[in-house]
């Protein structure tokens, strides 16, 4: 079955929209004082990375819940690189993920990462089929605070998913 998402804009003026999602979520959309703005909100490339980080990460999340992961804390940052030339699309996007817990398994971590890459983040999906999407991960142990760097799920135009639909 098909699902539905649906948002409306409103100009405030100068370069400023309002937009507010079908659930009733409003944000500010903006652009820098250079091309007119006021840089008064999101500009509306920002907005792809911001949603990616939300998707990735839920699914990350829920993904180590069901392996009875235990995450403490997680922090994503997202640094996305544009085409030169017009319509400017991402290229290049790099995620940083960083997972604290107690004990938590570097399989699991990296499986959940890489599930959500290859399979169920929708905005992610929809991001690879312009941009090479580099996954790092640090794993940090709750309890010694020692950090491991795990392998990065890339995924991208030119990539072939290795997930299955069996696992």
């Amino acid at each position: 079955m098909t699902s539905e998402k649906f948002a409306t804009a409103q100009f405030v003026g100068g370069m400023k929209f309002t937009a507010q999602s079908g659930s009733g979520h409003k944000l500010t959309m903006d652009t820098g004082l250079d091309d007119g703005g006021e840089n008064a909100g999101f500009s509306p490339m920002e907005i792809p990375l911001v949603a990616l980080l939300g998707c990735t990460g839920m699914d990350v999340v829920s993904v180590l819940r069901k392996m009875c992961q235990h995450v403490t804390a997680y922090e994503m940052s997202a640094h996305g690189v544009r085409a030169e030339s017009h319509p400017k699309v991402f290229v290049a996007i790099e995620v940083e993920h960083v997972v604290t817990g107690p004990a938590l398994s570097a399989t699991a971590v990296r499986r959940a990462v890489e599930l959500s890459a290859t399979r169920y983040c929708s905005v992610g999906g929809m991001l690879q089929k312009t941009a090479t999407i580099t996954n790092k991960i640090t794993l940090v142990d709750a309890t010694s605070g020692e950090r491991a760097s795990l392998e990065p799920v890339i995924v991208g135009p030119t990539m072939t998913p290795a997930v299955t639909d069996d696992e």
